[in-house]
This record gives structure tokens, C-alpha cells and sequence, in this order.
């Protein structure tokens, strides 16, 4: 396991002993009203009402603090409104929640992919919302959704693994440090993010980008191999740049 998946295990680990109580699920009602809230925030994410997009998903997160993805469209919302600082924490929540998750999921698995099956439908009708908008955002959005539908599915056949936080969380944390002008947490998280998965074809492209602008040409000229191993169309442009490079 790579040094920053022990890190952030460790962390939420020795967090969840001292700080709280055993994590428990929302009721039923209660998770009821956070999707409503979550897909109202879908909706205003994709319209780019970044501010009341925050507000929707902060109300789904108060009403089940497992819903890790009622935390990603936050972090996505802040994204959007320019407020990286919060970006940031948002997306740790999101790996703060699904830590508290997988560790749940190990004392009943029963109740624990009962929730994950609740978020996955959460996603897929928000899948269904986005695509009835007309704005720009809507094909990124979709691209988002689809790839946190896969994560979740996949942690569902995790049982027993160490937790590993999600590549496409991770990848959005070192972005919101990027542009946070902190290209060294960029640099580690985006890192963190193919790690995890070694096919995030934007993650690879983000490194090579790192690499560029550190004056390391072997690293980005690597980079930018994966990312097109993985289908992502890397800009021509970054290329030329790192090929132009002493």
C-alpha cells in the first residue's frame, strides 16, 4: 500500500477512536431527504449556481454523513465558485466518508451495501437529471458521475481489502491543491490517484504537466505514455513543450 493510502487510513483511523462514536447509518427518512438534496444540487451544479449547488449538498450531508458523494458535489461546487481552500476540504470529507464506509461495511456488510446501493441509485437518477440540462457542463458532469458509479461498485467487492480512497477523489483533491497553488499536494494526490488507478488517463496528463514545469523530461515524456495508453487525448501542445525540453 502506498504511503499516502497508509497515511489517510491511519489518520481517519485514529480520528474515528478518539473524536466519535461508531458510525452509524441515517435513517430511512433521512437519507430520503439528502438525495432530494443531493439531486436538487445536481441540478444546480450542472446550471453552474455553484453557491446554492454548496448549499443543497452541505443539507444532503447534514441529513447522512455517509453519502460520499453529497460531499464530492460540494467539493465540486467550491471547484466552481473558485474556492479551492474549501474545495480541498471538501474532498477530504469525501475520504473521511468513505473510510467510515468501508469500515462500517467490515462490522455489517448487510447495512453498509445498502447504502452504497442507495448512493448508486442516487447517482444514476442524477445521471438522468444531468443529461436534461443544456449547458456546457453536462458531458464533464456526466463523465464524473459515471466514474464514482464505477468506484462504488467496485468497493462493494472489497471486503477485506485495506481501504484505498477513491482515484477519482484523489485526482479532484490534487486539482483543487493545483489551483490552490500548491503544486506539491497536487503532485502527491494526483500521484495518490493513479496509483489507485492506473487507467485516470486525466491524472497521468496532470502529472505530466507537474513534470513540465519542474524541468523533469523523463517523468513527463513517461506521463504523457500512460495517459495516452489510456485513451485520454493529450494536448499537442504539452508534447511539443515537454519534447522541446533540455
Amino acid at each position: 500500500m502506498s504511503q499516502v493510502v497508509v497515511f489517510l487510513t491511519a489518520f481517519f483511523i485514529l480520528h474515528n477512536v478518539t473524536s466519535a462514536p461508531a458510525q452509524t447509518l441515517a435513517t430511512d427518512a433521512a437519507r430520503k431527504e439528502a438525495f432530494q438534496h443531493y439531486r436538487t444540487g445536481q441540478e444546480l451544479l450542472v446550471a453552474e449556481q455553484w453557491d446554492k449547488a454548496a448549499e443543497e449538498f452541505r443539507q444532503a450531508t447534514r441529513k447522512d454523513p455517509l453519502f460520499t458523494d453529497a460531499f464530492y458535489g460540494m467539493g465540486q461546487a467550491h471547484m466552481g465558485a473558485k474556492r479551492y481552500t474549501s474545495a480541498v476540504h471538501a474532498f477530504e470529507q469525501t475520504i473521511e466518508a468513505a473510510q467510515k464506509l468501508h469500515q462500517l461495511r467490515e462490522r455489517d456488510r448487510v447495512s453498509a451495501d445498502r447504502q452504497i446501493d442507495d448512493q448508486l441509485r442516487a447517482l444514476r437518477e442524477a445521471t438522468r437529471t444531468v443529461q436534461q440540462q443544456k449547458t456546457g457542463q453536462v458531458q464533464n458532469q456526466l463523465l464524473k458521475i459515471e466514474s464514482r458509479i464505477r468506484e462504488l461498485e467496485l468497493s462493494k467487492s472489497s471486503m477485506g481489502q485495506p481501504f484505498a480512497a477513491p482515484a477519482e477523489v484523489l485526482l479532484s483533491l490534487g486539482s483543487a491543491y493545483f489551483r490552490n497553488d500548491d503544486r506539491a499536494n497536487a503532485e502527491k494526490f494526483w500521484g495518490e490517484a493513479v496509483r489507485v488507478n492506473s487507467k485516470l488517463g486525466e491524472g497521468w496528463n496532470n502529472l505530466a504537466v507537474i513534470y513540465l514545469t519542474s524541468g523533469r523530461k523523463q517523468e513527463a515524456q513517461d506521463a504523457i505514455r500512460n495517459a495516452e495508453r489510456t485513451g485520454f487525448r493529450v494536448n499537442p501542445k504539452l508534447k511539443d513543450d515537454v519534447n522541446a525540453m533540455k
